[in-house]
């Protein structure tokens, strides 16, 4: 099973630790095309502040993380499962997962990144500021300059077993699963069901929509599950206490889509 994650928007400092070595990254065949968003990310944040702030859409309350791509090449880097905190994080909380999900955590995530395209969450990253909707002067905006070198590499990360794409349609655009590939994926929506005048009515809510993926994947992770399909993980994750919906796809190339409804927010 692999497991599409998006990143947090913000991150912990890199700390002391050694810099970054690009070569040790997994998925080496985004090497070259990690190492041109780095270059012109570091080169745009040490010689122009005020453009790189806009490329950025950084508010003046954050234009410290100009300072902090600009040493990127020379920061201390941590596991990129430490890096990463927010909502999602925090309720899948890596650090407290017995040895066991941990080793299956380091198998099956992978994060999504504008910076580095995607990463395993043992792969060491310093912090960093760059989404994924970022449009950097020279190679563009960075979903679409993704799109190649992730259509190479994705497949092979993928293997022959489930995908669960829990990204956000920002990161989503940079690598879709196509063909037979597809047919064994499953996007994921969570929906607050709750009774309004005696109708149920249902919404997504962002906080929380983050927390509950979180929370499931740790559920899975935990439980050791691996399930082989879709299908398979419809199962799986009713007999974990979700109330699943799942919807197939109905030609073939197409993901099938789950909606996990819950009524508490929390």
């Amino acid at each position: 099973m692999l497991v599409l994650l998006p990143p947090s928007e913000g991150k912990a400092d890199s700390g002391r630790g050694a810099p970054l070595k690009p070569e040790s990254l997994s998925l080496p065949g985004l090497a070259e095309a990690r190492a041109a968003v780095l270059d012109e990310l570091v080169e745009l944040c040490l010689t122009d502040e005020e453009r790189a702030r806009e490329v950025l859409g950084l508010s003046e309350g954050l234009r410290g993380e100009i300072a902090k791509n600009a040493e990127l090449k020379v920061a201390g880097a941590r596991p990129a499962g430490e890096i990463y905190t927010g909502v999602l994080y925090d309720a899948l909380g890596l650090s407290t997962l017995d040895a066991a999900a941990k080793r299956r955590a380091t198998k099956s995530l992978l994060v999504f990144s504008g910076l580095w395209g995607a990463v395993r969450i043992n792969d060491r990253i310093p912090s960093y500021r760059c989404s994924m909707g970022v449009k950097l002067p020279g190679l563009g905006a960075l979903g679409a300059y993704w799109r190649g070198p992730m259509a190479e590499a994705l497949p092979e990360a993928a293997g022959e077993g489930l995908v669960l794409d829990l990204r956000s349609s920002a990161y989503a655009s940079a690598w879709k699963p196509k063909g037979e590939l597809a047919g064994r994926t499953a996007t994921v929506r969570v929906l607050h069901a709750q009774l309004v005048d005696g109708v149920e009515k249902r919404s997504v809510v962002s906080h929380f929509n983050k927390a509950t993926k979180g929370r499931l994947v740790r559920d899975l992770l935990l439980a050791g599950a691996q399930p082989a399909d879709p299908a398979e993980l419809v199962t799986v994750l009713r007999d974990l206490g979700y109330v699943v919906e799942a919807e197939q796809p109905t030609r073939p190339g197409r993901p099938w889509a789950l909606d996990v409804v819950v009524t508490e927010i929390h």
